[in-house]
């Protein structure tokens, strides 16, 4: 047995790492391993047998963000945290700025520390100088304190190939895996349709943080313009609005067609999955797109734009990828399987 310990930046369901680390636990304590996951906000139930340890921190879009930078100046907090590392076996570390506790614990204690790539954080991604700068300096960080682990996870070929491009940081890839007996097409989805009053309406579903990186935007435009060809169509949007400013352009954007769902619970998703008729995504950046291989789990047919891993996880015979930003050819395919859905 090994005493293993698990960083994160959260532990809330609200994003694919948050899911992953939930899986990792799992699996390495049904290995027999003694897991702690360590994280800076924690509101979902941990694996049985899984311990989640929380490093308070303040709360608010930009004082976080600064405190995360200046996580390696806080001395105070790591002074307080350090100790706790002593006795893990391995540190597995999933984001910057608990990549760095990962790597003073490595000094300190000579735990074996394994940085676990996901992506990084495209500048372009942002709007605004600030957050750019920003997305720059949290990438540099990120890639600093990855050099220092004695070794990489990534998961995907995507993800592989541009942490070795990046820093020339080898990886094993280990593909997130899909729960099938909870992910799979024999799940009956009318108590979401019910829910929502969207018994008989065609359903196009996206689950992720409504935030810009994910483009939004541009998927509830390419929507309105489906919507044209299939006026009863309904766009249902399942997760956490995180950024004010854009919320507030995306509720511009859309009408009484668009279901802002809010957070829903991971036991409750298969559900959504299932209810839906197609799933679509309009994200330009993703290391592997967990919601894409859920949906296709349960059956459903996915429409994204061909970038990152994409191509590694969509099924061709049952999904289509349009070229990146067309946001025409992204409600052409939309169009294209409501269709089909509505002949059969």
């Amino acid at each position: 047995m090994m005493r293993v310990a698990i960083l994160c930046n959260s532990f809330s369901g609200s994003n694919g790492v948050d899911r992953v680390v939930g899986w990792q636990a799992e699996k390495l304590s049904l290995e027999g391993n003694q897991v702690t996951i360590i994280t800076l906000r924690h509101d979902m139930a941990p694996p049985q047998g899984v311990d989640v340890q929380v490093i308070s921190n303040p709360h608010g879009f930009l004082i976080e963000r600064i405190w995360r930078l200046l996580f390696p100046l806080n001395f105070l907090k790591i002074l307080h945290w350090l100790p706790k590392m002593k006795g893990y076996d391995i540190i597995y570390s999933h984001q910057y700025p608990l990549n760095w506790l990962a790597y003073i614990g490595k000094k300190r204690y000579g735990i074996r520390y394994i940085y676990y790539h996901h992506h990084l954080n495209p500048p372009e991604a942002y709007f605004g100088t600030i957050q750019r700068i920003y997305a720059r300096f949290l990438n540099f960080m990120t890639l600093w304190t990855a050099k220092k682990a004695d070794g990489a996870i990534s998961i995907s070929r995507y993800s592989h190939d541009s942490l070795l491009n990046e820093v020339g940081l080898d990886s094993e890839i280990i593909y997130n895996e899909i729960d099938t007996k909870r992910f799979h097409p024999g799940i009956d989805g009318n108590i979401v349709r019910d829910k929502y009053g969207l018994k008989d309406n065609p359903i196009v579903l996206f689950v992720g943080g409504l935030r810009p990186s994910k483009r939004i935007h541009l998927l509830i435009k390419a929507f309105n313009i489906a919507k044209k060809q299939v006026p009863e169509a309904k766009l249902l949007l399942v997760g956490k609005k995180t950024f004010d400013k854009y919320s507030s352009q995306l509720e511009e954007l859309s009408d009484d067609s668009v279901v802002f769902a809010g957070y829903v619970a991971d036991e409750e998703l298969p559900f959504y999955y299932a209810a839906c008729d197609i799933y679509a995504t309009a994200s330009l950046w993703e290391g592997f797109n967990l919601p894409v291989v859920e949906a296709q789990a349960c059956g459903k047919p996915v429409v994204a734009f061909d970038i990152g891993s994409h191509r590694e996880v969509v099924n061709p015979e049952c999904g289509r990828l349009v070229p990146a930003n067309d946001v025409e050819a992204l409600a052409s395919a939309i169009v294209g399987h409501l269709h089909n859905k509505i002949v059969e």
